[in-house]
């Protein structure tokens, strides 16, 4: 018999025993204090509602009938103000699909139309949700 034989029986043991540790994830072991998500402060809080009025105003002045009907809901951080979630609500006579479609062919424009009105060195990625009332 060779030693490598010996070896595979002998970790295959090692491996049938169970202890504390087994099924444990090492992320959550790991995890430090530091790294949990924390609450929006006040700055975010403020970068996101100058970011719904500059959506409002960028929306009511767009082009896209079906946009333009469309409303800006909540903006809240997704997870951190580096990326925006947007809510937007379509009117059920448009649909949700046509809104959809409209946000995603003027999402470049909205976004510089946020970084105008904001004063940031970077403008934040914005994540359009789309919700029919």
């Amino acid at each position: 018999m060779s030693r490598r034989r010996r070896k595979g029986d002998t970790f295959a043991q090692l491996a049938a025993d169970s202890s504390p540790e087994d099924g444990g994830d090492p992320k959550k072991f790991h995890e430090k204090p530091w790294n949990a998500p924390k609450a929006a402060g006040r700055k975010s809080k403020q970068l996101c509602a100058q970011v719904r009025d500059a959506l409002c105003e960028a929306v009511s002045a767009c082009g896209e009938p079906a946009l333009q009907a469309a409303a800006v809901g909540a903006v809240q951080p997704a997870p951190h103000t580096g990326r925006l979630q947007v809510a937007i609500f379509a009117p059920p006579d448009v649909g949700r699909d046509a809104v959809s479609a409209a946000v995603t062919r003027a999402a470049g424009h909205l976004r510089s139309e946020v970084a105008r009105a904001i004063n940031r060195r970077h403008t934040p990625e914005l994540v359009f949700v789309v919700f029919e009332t």
